[in-house]
C-alpha cells in the first residue's frame, strides 16, 4: 500500500504566502513602505561595512561588533524583503518546500545572532567605560572572535531543532501560509499534526535567549549609569546609550509581542500579527545603521574622509 504523496512533501511541493492577510487590497502600499526600507537598510549597513572594511584604523572590538551587525541585518532584511515586493507587486505568492525552510531558518537564526551582537556591544561599552585601562586586555582579537563564534553557534544550537521540528511535519492541509514569509509557527499551523510541541520549544527558547540578553544589557547599562553620574562626559554618554537603548526596545518590545501573540493571541488580529512580525525584523536593520555606527565619531570621519577623498580626486 502506498501512502499518500500529500502527507509527504517533496522539493516540488509549495507554500502559498498571503502578505498581510486583510490587507491584500493595499499592495502598493506596503511594497513601497518595505521596498523603502530596505533599500535604507541596505544602503545604511553597505556603507558602515565599506568604511569598516577600507578604514585600518577601525579595528576596535566595538567596530567589529558594528560590522557583525551590519552583515545580521542584511541578511535578515534580504531573507524577506525581496520575497515580500515579489507577492506585493508581482503576485508571485509561491515559494518552493526548500526555500521556505531555508528562509524561516536564516529569519529566526539572525533574530538570535541580532540578540548576542547588542548583548556583545554593550558589554564592550561598559568595558570601555568602566574599565578603559584593561579594554584592549579583556576584548583581545581572540576573545572578540569567541563571542562572535558563540553568537553563531547558539544561534544554530537554537533553530537547527526547530528547522528540523517543523520540517518533519506531515503538510496535508492547505498550504496557504497567512503570513509575509515562512514564519515558522504560521507554518506549523498547517500540519495535520499537533504543532504544540514546535510552540512550546519556541517561545521557551525565544524566552530564555531573549530573557537572558536583555538582563545582561540591563546590567551593563546600569553599570555604566553609575560608573558616569557625576563626570563630565555624563550628558553625552547618557545621550548616546540612551538612543542605543531605544533601538533596543523597538528591536525586543516587538519581538517579544510577536512571539507570545504566535502562540497565544489567538483575539489579536491576524494582520496586526503579521505586521508586527514585519516591523521588528526591517525597522532595526534601518535605524542600526544611524543609531551604533553614525553616532560613532571615528566612523563618522571615516565616512566624511572617504566621501572627501574621493571628490577631491573626481
Amino acid at each position: 500500500m502506498t501512502s499518500d504523496p500529500s502527507n509527504h512533501p517533496n522539493s516540488s511541493s509549495s507554500f502559498i504566502l498571503v502578505g498581510v492577510p486583510s490587507l491584500e487590497a493595499f499592495p502598493m502600499c506596503l511594497g513601497i513602505l518595505f521596498c523603502s526600507g530596505y533599500v535604507i537598510a541596505l544602503a545604511g549597513n553597505g556603507v558602515v561595512l565599506l568604511v569598516i572594511g577600507l578604514d585600518n584604523s577601525l579595528r576596535d572590538p566595538i567596530h567589529c561588533f558594528l560590522a557583525m551587525l551590519a552583515v545580521i541585518d542584511v541578511v535578515m532584511v534580504t531573507s524577506i524583503v525581496p520575497k515580500m515586493l515579489s507577492v506585493f507587486w508581482l503576485n508571485s505568492v509561491e515559494i518552493g518546500y526548500t526555500a521556505c525552510f531555508v528562509q524561516m531558518f536564516f529569519v529566526h537564526s539572525t533574530t538570535s545572532e541580532e540578540s548576542g551582537v547588542l548583548l556583545a556591544m554593550a558589554v564592550d561599552r561598559y568595558v570601555a567605560i568602566c574599565h578603559p585601562l584593561r579594554y584592549q586586555a579583556i576584548l583581545s582579537r581572540q576573545t572578540v572572535a569567541q563571542i562572535g563564534l558563540a553568537i553563531v553557534v547558539r544561534a544554530l544550537l537554537f533553530m537547527v531543532p526547530l528547522t528540523g521540528m517543523v520540517t518533519n511535519l506531515p503538510y496535508c492541509r492547505s498550504r496557504v501560509v497567512p503570513h509575509s514569509y515562512c514564519e515558522h509557527m504560521a507554518v506549523a499551523k498547517l500540519a495535520c499534526a499537533d504543532p504544540r510541541p514546535i510552540g512550546l520549544y519556541s517561545v521557551a527558547g525565544s524566552s530564555l535567549i531573549v530573557g537572558m540578553d536583555m538582563a545582561f544589557i540591563a546590567v551593563s547599562y546600569g553599570m555604566i549609569f553609575k560608573t558616569i553620574l557625576g563626570k563630565k562626559l555624563c550628558r553625552k554618554a547618557f545621550s548616546t546609550c540612551g538612543s542605543h537603548i531605544c533601538v533596543m526596545l523597538l528591536y525586543y518590545i516587538p519581538g517579544i509581542v510577536s512571539i507570545y501573540a504566535q502562540q497565544f493571541g489567538s483575539s489579536m488580529c491576524v494582520h496586526a500579527r503579521v505586521l508586527l512580525a514585519d516591523v521588528y525584523l526591517t525597522l532595526p536593520t534601518m535605524l542600526n545603521p544611524i543609531v551604533y555606527s553614525m553616532r560613532t565619531k571615528q566612523i563618522r570621519r571615516a565616512v566624511l574622509k572617504m566621501l572627501f577623498s574621493r571628490k577631491v580626486h573626481a
